[in-house]
């Protein structure tokens, strides 16, 4: 068939042109919106400025085709090839390109917004420019293909192959990368944040100067990886491999990567305001200093030494411990569940639920705090539900303020102004307690339980695994031996019980706080 018979019958309503052969045919600007040429041999045609929107163009040969400027919206292009096609400027957007074969073909500045290309290939295409806003890419294979400067805003990339692909300065913001392969990709100041990349294989990548806020990198492999300047604040690298990467002057403030393998990793230089440093694997890590300021700014600098670096990246978790001389009871859960729902809306200190342990004749309420100084402020909240709380707010206050009259050369203590500090910040909690009790309905409710009166003992446990118990109730552990109830204690006037309480020696107090690790928040 010659290209005038097929525009003649497409003019007289024909639209079926299925199995035509027109290879090397001009067509260039012709108007063939809704035909059908599926199952067509258009190798080499020249279809430049031409409109085919809604066409039928599945299983067609389009190699080597020239296609700049063609309207190919809503195109069917499923299992087509388009291999070494010049589609420069092409609107192919909503286009069905499933299973279609686009080797080394010209995107450049290409529409491909909400484009189908599942399990397309365009191994070495050139889509420079090009526009792909939450075009589906799963497990596309786009190894050695050029995005640079590209928007894929929102795309689907799920399991795709991008390893080796140039994607420098892409938009890929809210995509979904999620076991991905990037192996050896080039993400330089590519906008990656919101990025789903959890499982994605991107090692030896390039992600220098990339924009990784908020993205979910977690159980990611990106060992070798080049993040130098990359900002990961409050990104999730929950158990991601880390090895060898260079994180040197990397923004992690509020990353949470508990499990992350950091082996022999560089990490000089980063920003690290308010981010925990434990459940970390640290071996080998290069680090000189570190910047722990607010915003980045380095106006508060950590230097190390030797292994100190290593130190500081493998904390323990610091923890608050109120164990409870009774077992639970089910209104005593709901009652505390509630306590600490109405705590958290007031104090933004105990920003976690606390993990609950039952057992026969006690309860251990465990409560994981961000940071070492966070310790005992936070801990004159978490007792606010139980009768003992005044006492152990009292107790902690009387602790510090005891340093605070001590000679603190003497005492040995690293930094004398952590006192004031710690002193001011209980000062605020115990004030803060007393706006909080005002909060009538669940702490009134927890008062009047018994589980709530029992006696408690709260003990502490910094980053560097020392532990301080803070109060212990005198009666704790002690029960009437001939009694019919196994469950009475001893609970004679709550504040001659206060008095017993022996404070812990001075020299524990001073160890527990010299080994808190830097106070970053």
């Amino acid at each position: 068939m010659t290209v005038e018979e097929l525009l003649e019958q497409y003019a007289a309503g024909v639209i079926n042109f299925s199995g035509v052969d027109l290879c090397e045919a001009n067509l260039s600007g012709v108007k063939l919106s809704g035909i059908n040429l599926s199952e067509a041999d258009l190798s080499i045609v020249n279809l430049s400025g031409a409109n085919l929107s809604g066409a039928n163009l599945s299983n067609v040969k389009l190699n080597v085709a020239r296609l700049s400027g063609a309207n190919l919206e809503s195109v069917i292009l499923n299992n087509s090839s388009l291999n070494v096609a010049n589609l420069i400027r092409a609107d192919l957007s909503r286009a069905q390109l499933r299973g279609a074969s686009l080797v080394r073909a010209e995107l450049i500045r290409a529409d491909l917004s909400l484009a189908d290309l599942f399990e397309a290939n365009l191994n070495c295409a050139d889509l420079r420019e090009a526009t792909l806003r939450q075009a589906n890419l799963r497990y596309a294979n786009l190894s050695e293909t050029n995005f640079k400067d590209s928007s894929l805003v929102g795309a689907n990339l799920e399991m795709a192959n991008l390893n080796a692909t140039d994607l420098t300065r892409a938009d890929l913001s809210g995509a979904n990368m999620r076991d991905a392969e990037l192996k050896q990709a080039n993400l330089s100041h590519a906008n990656l944040s919101g990025v789903d990349l959890s499982g994605a294989n991107l090692r030896w990548a390039d992600l220098n100067g990339s924009n990784l806020c908020w993205a979910d990198l977690s159980g990611a492999k990106l060992s070798g990886a080049n993040l130098i300047g990359a900002d990961l604040s409050n990104a999730n690298l929950t158990n991601a491999s880390l090895i060898h990467a260079n994180l040197s002057q990397a923004t992690l403030i509020n990353t949470e990567w508990i499990g992350a393998d950091l082996t022999s990793a560089i990490l000089t230089g980063v920003k690290l305001y308010s981010t925990s440093r434990f459940g970390l694997i640290t071996e080998g890590i290069i680090c000189e200093w570190i910047d722990l300021s607010p915003k980045g700014d380095r106006s508060i600098i950590q230097k190390f030494a030797g292994s100190d670096a290593q130190e500081f990246f493998n904390e323990t978790a610091p923890t608050i411990r109120i164990i409870i001389d009774a077992a639970l009871e089910p209104e005593a859960n709901f009652a505390l569940a509630g306590c600490y729902y109405q705590i958290y809306q007031k104090f933004g200190g105990l920003k976690h639920p606390p993990n609950i342990e039952i057992g026969r004749r006690r309860t251990v309420l465990t409560f994981p705090i961000d940071n070492d100084q966070d310790l005992l402020p936070t801990a004159c909240i978490a007792i606010l539900p139980f009768r003992d709380a005044i006492n152990t707010q009292k107790n902690i206050y009387i602790m510090v303020e005891m340093l605070a009259k001590e000679d603190m050369f003497h005492l040995g203590l690293k930094a004398p102004d952590r006192i004031k500090q710690l002193s001011t910040l209980i000062q605020q909690a115990i004030s803060q307690g007393q706006i909080i009790r005002e909060m009538k309905k669940y702490l009134e409710l927890a008062a009047k339980l018994n589980f709530c009166k029992k006696p408690t003992q709260t003990i502490l446990t910094n980053s560097s695994a020392q532990t301080l118990i803070v109060y212990d109730h005198p009666n704790f552990g002690k029960r009437f031996i001939n009694s019919s109830d196994p469950d009475m204690i001893f609970l004679p006037n709550i504040s001659s019980e206060a008095a017993k309480f022996t404070s812990p020696a001075l020299n524990m107090v001073v160890d527990f706080i010299n080994s808190f690790r830097y106070i970053s928040q």
